[in-house]
């Protein structure tokens, strides 16, 4: 097999590669999260955890769950941030792009909020490579019959 053959990654690790480089322009101080939301091979939306629309972020203010060493993955509600999940969705529901059907790409396992939000949009499938202490969401991924994929579990 040709070097450029052997170097060419698949649809799924390209894709995640666009969502890590989405994940640098993350405004939160405790995970950079990329999303990417892809049907047919084309990106339809793109979002990064950071605060609300012409509202201070947390490289400014500090970060709230950080100074009341909430653990990850509870108390959603405290945080500023607005979920990568969360911004893909509405970047899509702005400019009319419908993801019914779609994949999503992103570069830590979605929460049980985000997940119900992938549901209820229709996402069809999920792809993430870092795990995220909320067991819950893979449990309505599977009751919803969605496909997940764990590109970490895989090594890749």
């Amino acid at each position: 097999m040709c070097e450029v053959c052997v170097m060419r990654p698949s649809v799924d690790e390209y894709f995640m590669e666009i969502a890590r480089v989405v994940a640098r322009r993350s405004t939160c101080l405790r995970n950079h999260v990329g999303a990417v939301i892809v049907r047919d091979k084309r990106i339809l939306s793109t979002g990064y955890n950071g605060a609300p629309h012409n509202m201070e972020h947390c490289l400014t203010l500090g970060c709230v769950r950080e100074d009341r060493k909430i653990a990850s993955g509870t108390r959603h509600e405290l945080c500023r941030a607005v979920h990568a999940e969360q911004n893909a969705i509405i970047q899509s529901a702005l400019h009319g792009v419908s993801i019914e059907g779609a994949t999503l790409y992103c570069t830590h396992q979605p929460c049980v909020l985000c997940a119900k939000m992938l549901i209820n949009g229709h996402i069809r499938r999920v792809v993430f490579e870092n795990s995220y202490p909320d067991t819950d969401a893979l449990k309505f991924f599977e009751d919803a019959n969605m496909e997940v994929v764990d590109l970490g579990s895989t090594g890749v």
